[in-house]
């Protein structure tokens, strides 16, 4: 297959170096915005920036310039954007008649709207799904095992994804509940940020137990509020992605709430990331997503108050424990 990735930062990297060792020999192009970037990624071949240390395929090609003469001749498109990117490419990438997948996992600020939902909105021809499940870019592009979940309401598009990425390294689920998958790959990060304040504050491995099992039942309420499966949040891109993304010591998002433990101010947590976190820029989009449903999301509302500084690490904290005892 003719396979185009969009975005060359971590993720658009390393599924392309993934999709360029495949067994069924695809030709793979890596496209980024940045003319310097893809020059630099040539000359050394090497994502130094994001993937340190893994060399890129010599059959992987790279480009930047004008995107769509690219990907009218692709089989597949592979859109690695952040949330806040994907409306544009979207747009952009309209007419093209191969399948598209992103990766891209959150809701979009503006409009409150998960991806597929702005995809509706501005490309609904597009045959369009979703990749997500618990996954760091460094491993996968390592050649470390991970496994993803292709979410479609058409069954022939989960099954393309599914021939064209499954393989080597890399296990593909398809699964056709694409609302659970997304809310999954968007909660999960909110519920990282609060994962990394528990720790960050030393409150122990019981606290961080039950914050991650709150987690995942705020998770699911929100989803199937969407019109979600329950059992949806019980797989990868559900419980699977929110124990990676909670614990794992490569989540951006953790470490916003580690050093948001420490008393760092969010401007000076998010510079020194050097990587997108998520997580900080859609907390408050899920929250108000769940109360314009009438969903209860404690520990989203003590994130997004940590987040807009009217919470200190403590309060934040002391306003989970100090609720009203309820029923599990």
């Amino acid at each position: 297959m003719d396979i185009v990735v969009v975005g060359a930062g971590a993720w658009g990297s390393a599924m392309a170096i993934h999709a360029a060792r495949h067994p069924a020999g695809h030709r793979v192009l890596l496209w980024g915005r940045d003319a310097r970037q893809m020059a630099a990624l040539q000359a050394g071949r090497e994502n130094t920036r994001y993937l340190k240390g893994v060399p890129l395929p010599a059959g992987l090609s790279l480009a930047s310039g004008p995107l769509e003469p690219l990907a009218a001749g692709a089989d597949l498109l592979v859109l690695a954007t952040p949330m806040a990117a994907l409306r544009e490419m979207l747009q952009a990438l309209q007419g093209v008649q191969a399948p598209l997948a992103w990766l891209s996992k959150g809701f979009e600020a503006q409009s409150g709207l998960l991806a597929h939902e702005v995809c509706e909105q501005v490309a609904p021809r597009l045959r369009a799904a979703a990749l997500s499940g618990p996954s760091f870019a460094l491993e996968l592009a390592r050649g470390q095992p991970t496994a993803l979940v292709a979410a479609s309401r058409q069954a022939e598009l989960r099954e393309q994804l599914v021939q064209a990425l499954h393989g080597g390294a890399l296990r593909v689920y398809a699964n056709d509940d694409l609302v659970g998958v997304e809310v999954g790959g968007a909660v999960k990060n909110v519920m990282a940020i609060a994962t990394g304040l528990c720790d960050g504050l030393q409150l122990g491995l019981n606290a961080r137990a039950a914050l991650i099992t709150r987690g995942l039942a705020e998770m699911s309420r929100l989803g199937c509020a969407l019109g979600a499966r329950s059992e949806t949040f019980m797989g990868l891109s559900g419980l699977g992605d929110l124990v990676l993304t909670a614990t794992g010591e490569l989540s951006r998002n953790r470490k916003v709430g580690l050093l948001l433990a420490q008393g760092l101010a969010l401007p000076e947590v998010l510079a020194s990331l050097g990587h997108v976190s998520e997580g900080a820029y859609s907390a408050r989009t899920v929250l108000e997503r769940a109360r314009a449903h009438g969903v209860d999301m404690p520990i989203t509302q003590a994130v997004v108050g940590l987040l807009d500084g009217r919470l200190q690490a403590h309060e934040a904290v002391a306003h989970l424990m100090e609720r009203d005892p309820r029923q599990e």
